[in-house]
């Protein structure tokens, strides 16, 4: 009999993943991750709920759990490269690193320790084993497919990993665990930073990273208000800019479209969205998952999550990947993950360095 470790989180989504394998004939073991130290205002560690849904969970599929504490490396591997990315005036993905660097690196180094074949998680998404190579696949559902985060896992991560819901839609993961009385049937998703959780992003991040107040200018240089920090606003965005009340210009939204990091100034638009609009970029530190098609190609793009895929063509030019957009793009942001398919697959991901706009789309 195989053994499965399950990467239990406290969710419905590992909770189901358990429970199949386990339905499938596997030997289950259900692993909490703890990688966030930090307690709330009564003094309670953050992650106990989480916790006592995960043992609800294992008792009810009769299953044994244990925990681990990996914030150490969460700290060193995810946590500053974050705040890195930050300071620099970049806008990160820190769930994709987390899943690079903790749940498929130390935590399936411990569920090796531990006897495990596999590891396992709530993913949506598959693998497939053909030819020698193990390929990421979309889920089913594909208004939750999670390919987009695990663009970073290589072979040797992959071959240890299965994913039960590949197949399966959110209503019916939730069905599954309704009918077998699972606690977590009903829990609403997580969101917000991977083991972080939900909270105000800018008093958090000004928890370590100090703003240092600036001025806010339109492209033609006049200034329209203060900015708090740099580093709490992101290509595009809308709200939170406190400039809404002005009765003046053409009436539209604003929103941002430049950081000078230099010289501390956030330049923003009302109205004309051209300034957010780009050509290509460029990207490195590129994953191919499970090898590069070639050279020069044509796929499909995602610059975001929850973002349909977009037709682009690919040139491969040493460590840079450069991606040619058959249609502009809006706000494509350094420091994002520039993630590749084909019309099955997964193909990889990289670094989003530089965005080009030279009336040059289509490659």
């Amino acid at each position: 009999m195989k053994t499965v470790v399950v990467g239990m989180s406290g969710g419905v989504d590992s909770s189901v993943a358990a429970l199949l394998l386990k339905q499938q004939g596997y030997n289950v073991i259900g692993l909490y991750m703890s990688n966030w130290e930090e307690k709330d205002e009564g003094g309670h560690c953050t992650g106990e709920s989480d916790f006592d849904d995960v043992r609800r969970v294992c008792n009810a599929i009769d299953i044994p759990y244990y925990t681990v504490n990996f914030a150490k490396q969460y700290m060193d591997r995810v946590f500053s490269y974050f705040l890195d990315e930050y300071k620099n005036g970049r806008t990160p993905n820190p769930d994709v690193l987390c899943n690079r660097e903790i749940k498929f690196g130390p935590f399936l180094q411990y569920a090796l320790s531990l006897g495990a074949d596999f590891i396992a998680t709530g993913h949506y998404c598959g693998c497939e084993r053909k030819d020698g190579f193990t390929f990421l696949t979309k889920a089913k559902d594909q208004n939750k497919d999670q390919t987009y985060f695990l663009n970073q896992l290589n072979q040797k991560q992959l071959e240890k990993v299965i994913f039960p819901l590949q197949n399966l839609e959110k209503k019916q993961v939730r069905e599954i665990a309704e009918k077998y009385g699972l606690d977590t049937a009903e829990k609403k998703d997580s969101t917000g930073i991977c083991f972080i959780g939900e909270r105000n992003f800018r008093n958090f991040l000004k928890n370590y990273l100090p703003g240092q107040e600036g001025k806010i200018l339109t492209l033609e240089g006049k200034e329209v208000g203060r900015h708090i920090g740099l580093m709490y606003y992101t290509l595009g965005q809308r709200r939170g800019l406190n400039i809404g009340g002005l009765h003046e210009g053409n009436g539209g939204r604003w929103f941002v479209v430049e950081k000078d990091l230099k010289n501390n100034i956030l330049y923003v638009s009302q109205g004309d969205e051209s300034p957010l609009m780009s050509d290509w970029l460029e990207a490195d530190t590129f994953n191919w998952i499970p090898f590069m098609p070639s050279d020069e190609f044509e796929c499909f793009a995602k610059f975001r999550y929850r973002q349909p895929e977009q037709k682009v063509k690919v040139k491969v030019e040493g460590e840079k990947v450069k991606v040619f957009f058959k249609e502009r793009q809006r706000a494509v942001t350094p420091g994002q993950f520039v993630v590749l398919y084909d019309e099955k697959n997964c193909l990889g991901g990289g670094i989003i360095q530089k965005v080009v706009k030279d009336g040059s789309a289509n490659g």
